[in-house]
């Protein structure tokens, strides 16, 4: 059983950790945090990556259910996730960071925030992400399989909270100036990415339409 499972384990780590990609997930971490101490992105990081894996464990067991219950498609969902991914790509570009916080509760709050939206959902636990989820689970037909699935989603968790980790070395690097290019850069690609969201629901939710 032992073998079996760390095989079926690496075979779905690999192919969510090609979905949810971590690694592009660093620029957007070092353009939103990239001006706090390290104790701070610590936390976004943490944050981000227990979103990441409460959102896909949830969708990993009942994500089927929960999509029936409120009626909602997957197209759906991807629609609603690059209008969120939009707004906060607008954000960026325009360089809109509160620098008016007075005390040390509401930095940690505001960082709180950007661990949960938009790094931990959606560009870590995303659309693509929760399919992945849903149709790795559906498959997953003996306690093994399903076991083999979850421990790839908390090796995702922790592998993104490594590498977002890892970005406060570049944000360092980077200083201030860096980190406001490559916000304003980030936001636009953040908004091409949120553009081909809609996209890719809308033709999924047309099929006809756009053929």
């Amino acid at each position: 059983m032992a073998p079996i499972l760390v095989t079926e384990t690496l075979v779905a780590f690999g192919s969510l950790f090609s979905i949810v990609d971590p690694f592009s997930a660093v620029p957007v971490f070092v353009a939103l945090t990239g001006r706090e101490n390290q104790a701070a992105q610590r936390r976004t990081a943490l944050r981000a990556s227990l979103t990441c894996f409460v959102v896909l464990t949830v969708f990993g067991l009942a994500g089927s259910i929960i999509f029936k219950f409120f009626g909602i498609t997957i197209p759906a969902f991807k629609v609603a996730g690059g209008i969120l991914l939009f707004g906060v790509a607008l954000d960026m570009m325009k360089a809109q960071h509160s620098e008016t916080r007075s005390t040390k509760e509401e930095e940690s709050e505001k960082h709180d925030d950007v661990g949960l939206i938009p790094l931990g959902l959606p560009l870590l636990s995303g659309p693509g992400a929760i399919a992945a989820v849903m149709v790795l689970s559906g498959k997953a037909e003996s306690p093994t399989s399903r076991i083999a699935v979850h421990l790839a989603i908390l090796g995702i968790g922790a592998s993104s909270f490594l590498i977002l980790r890892s970005a406060a070395w570049v944000g360092k690097f980077l200083g201030r100036t860096g980190i406001n290019v490559i916000g304003r850069l980030m936001g636009l690609i953040l908004a091409a990415l949120a553009i081909q969201f809609v996209i890719d629901g809308a033709r999924e939710a047309f099929p006809k339409t756009f053929s």
